[in-house]
């Protein structure tokens, strides 16, 4: 694991838990710095969600230690041990909706801060300005059934702030929404980092992980496969240049002599992926291919997923 100037908020080691005689974590560690967002991106089964169960408390490892909120002096607050108090630290945003439809947007965040004790007048000089936050102020009397997708994620999100928390742990937090609504809640979370927020993030989209992540963790069935900033890991793992060909005749340049132009060729669907260091070539030798479609573009974190992770459809679990 990298070495970290800061103690970590959360410093999660050596986690494993098995179900059903199936190992599903095995050995994974973990630590977030202060100011962090450190992104967790993995195919569905790899083991995301139960390592975020796991920190939260709502899952008992099988090994493994999970340490928050290190200080100076070397103490720190263990889960489960003293999960109360890491909680009232923490704001969580799960995949699935838990908002409650009978209440509005206001009382949502109203009743759920009242759970960590905050007075009731605290909690009312609060909640406008969170409402404000998720472009929701306009929305306060509005039940959560009267919401569009992004909305409730939104408010999601505002109701995960209402404490103040010093670590967000997000998971797929953008999952089902419209590339607009995306769009507005990665500016959210944006502006929470500039503010000096920490974020733990699970998800499945690569260009939000490059966007918001200074850090990933790659998990594959359960085990850390790469750790590091997104564009060293891009670097290390990959050529720099792609080329993607589609339309008719593409696959046949697998095992073409224009293949001699890359360093490695993949295919997947109807489309040819071309992993070069100097695409100049490969270019020019496509000229003479007017009949198909090429895209030449930088490699990316989607790249360095497929490449580690596979090609292949995973089914869920």
């Amino acid at each position: 694991m990298p070495r970290m100037v800061a103690a970590p908020l959360l410093d999660a080691r050596d986690l494993i838990k098995s179900y059903g005689g199936t190992r599903v974590v095995d050995g994974v560690s973990l630590a977030i710095a202060p100011g962090e967002c450190l992104g967790v991106i993995g195919p569905n089964g790899a083991g995301k969600t139960t390592t975020i169960r796991m920190c939260l408390g709502l899952t008992a490892p099988d090994a493994g230690q999970i340490s928050y909120f290190a200080q100076a002096d070397g103490t720190a607050l263990e889960m489960p041990r003293d999960g109360l108090a890491i909680k009232a630290r923490l704001g969580v945003v799960s995949q699935f909706d838990s908002l409650d439809p009978d209440f509005t947007c206001a009382e949502n965040l109203l009743v759920f801060g009242r759970y960590f004790g905050i007075p009731t007048a605290t909690l009312k000089e609060r909640v406008p300005p969170l409402l404000d936050f998720a472009a929701l102020g306009h929305k306060a009397d509005a039940k959560p059934a009267e919401l569009s997708g992004g909305m409730k994620r939104r408010l999601s999100l505002a109701r995960a702030l209402v404490n103040n928390p010093d670590l967000l742990l997000l998971d797929e937090p953008t999952t089902g929404l419209d590339p607009q609504a995306r769009h507005l809640m990665w500016e959210r979370l944006q502006r929470l980092l500039a503010e000096g927020k920490s974020i733990l993030l699970t998800t499945h989209f690569m260009d939000e992980a490059e966007r918001l992540c200074q850090r990933l963790l790659v998990l594959d069935h359960g085990r850390k496969i790469a750790e590091g900033r997104p564009r060293e890991l891009i670097a290390e793992h990959l050529e720099s240049e792609v080329v993607e060909v589609y339309g008719q005749g593409a696959l046949s340049l697998v095992d073409s002599p224009l293949a001699a132009h890359a360093e490695r060729v993949e295919r997947s669907g109807e489309t040819v992926f071309f992993y070069t260091r100097h695409a100049r070539p490969l270019m020019q030798a496509l000229e003479s291919h007017p009949q198909l479609r090429t895209l030449h573009r930088p490699a990316n974190l989607e790249d360095l997923f497929l490449k580690l992770t596979g090609r292949q459809i995973r089914e869920d679990g």
